[in-house]
């Protein structure tokens, strides 16, 4: 699923969408009501894109587990979030069989199966498509990709100046000579 700029916000219901960056705040859009609001530097926010699930082996982003549920339901909704604990732990183990029961609580597995009918309600589980390259890479540019390496171009007006290295050491005056 592409969750970029989904986002939980502690304390408050549903999900919000980014809208902008703010001096002390975001600025954030509620999915379901379309009012927008304001989260503040002390709000826990999340973006959906960054939380993953313990399984077994290694964790699983949640984009994934959202894709499984989809595939499981063929696109439609899910079981109800407030349904009883012990049927919402049997379904989570017919999605993600191998979710480490020790470390994911009923409590996360209400909140991903209320995400995922909230974003299904709004058609917005868009399963990720792989890039597909309309030519082929030059062998240059696969070097330069597989590097990781961005050339910096000078900043216009700092020619000819003292490096920020030597300005940031203070330079000692030298020590008067002692009256005896």
């Amino acid at each position: 699923m592409v969750l970029k700029d989904i986002l939980s916000i502690s304390g408050e219901p549903g999900l919000f969408k980014f809208i902008a960056q703010g001096k002390n705040a975001i600025v954030v859009e509620h999915l379901e009501t379309k009012k927008r609001g304001s989260a503040f530097g002390s709000a826990r926010v999340s973006s959906l894109e960054e939380i993953s699930i313990f399984t077994e082996k290694e964790d699983m982003p949640l984009g994934k587990v959202l894709d499984l549920i989809f595939d499981k339901e063929k696109g439609g909704p899910a079981i109800d979030f407030k349904s009883d604990p012990e049927k919402l732990k049997a379904y989570f183990n017919e999605v993600l069989p191998e979710y480490d029961k020790d470390k994911v609580y009923v409590s996360d597995i209400k909140k991903v199966v209320h995400w995922y009918n909230i974003l299904q309600s709004l058609n917005m589980l868009v399963k990720e498509e792989p890039e597909k390259t309309s030519e082929p890479e030059t062998k240059k540019e696969r070097k330069t990709k597989k590097e990781g390496k961005v050339k910096k171009e000078p900043v216009a007006g700092k020619e000819g100046k003292e490096s920020g290295k030597d300005k940031a050491t203070p330079k000692k005056k030298p020590a008067k000579p002692k009256a005896k």
